[in-house]
């Protein structure tokens, strides 16, 4: 019954091991293209965790409560530990899946206010803070025309995911 235990535990600590070093061993298996991905999210620290410990703990308990010995606790342990690891696996491509919180995208930023934080040249790049979705967000901006510190503005285009032209705010 101790090495069930050990095994549970061992499991135990994996899947506290997979929320401290978040996907440690997913690079550590990354080079390995085992039958062209047919492994792939099988080698996941959270599968291995859910599987080896529910065999340790299924395993121990099948032992001390029935009679059926070694031999069927693991076999009823090995069954246990692949439907969790089954359902580890299913539930970690649910959330990796899901895209209902889809990031903002360039699009989003056209018209939105700001103001400059680092002043711009006309003929160069200097920072803005450009509220996004409620969160401010730092860009590399240009504008035709010189636009000092402090000035409001506002998004005129995305040239890429960090940089954006701007035209500062007249009142």
């Amino acid at each position: 019954m101790a090495w069930f235990l050990g095994l549970g535990i061992t499991g135990v600590v994996f899947l506290v091991l997979s929320l401290v070093l978040d996907g440690v061993l997913e690079g550590l298996f990354d080079g390995v293209d085992a039958l062209d991905g047919l492994l792939d999210g099988w080698l996941s620290l959270p599968v291995i965790a859910g599987f080896v410990s529910m065999l340790g703990f299924s395993g121990a308990i099948v032992l001390g409560a029935t009679g059926l010995g070694a031999v069927g606790a693991t076999a009823i342990g090995v069954l246990a530990g692949a439907t969790t690891g089954w359902l580890a696996y299913r539930l970690s491509r649910a959330l990796l899946n899901d895209r209902s919180g889809a990031g903002p995208r360039d699009d989003y930023l056209i018209g939105a206010a700001g103001s400059v934080v680092t002043a711009i040249p006309a003929d160069g790049y200097g920072e803005v803070l450009v509220h996004l979705a409620g969160q401010p967000v730092k860009f590399a901006a240009k504008s035709p025309t010189p636009v000092a510190r402090g000035s409001e503005i506002w998004v005129e285009e995305a040239l890429s995911q960090t940089a954006v032209s701007v035209r500062p705010v007249e009142r």
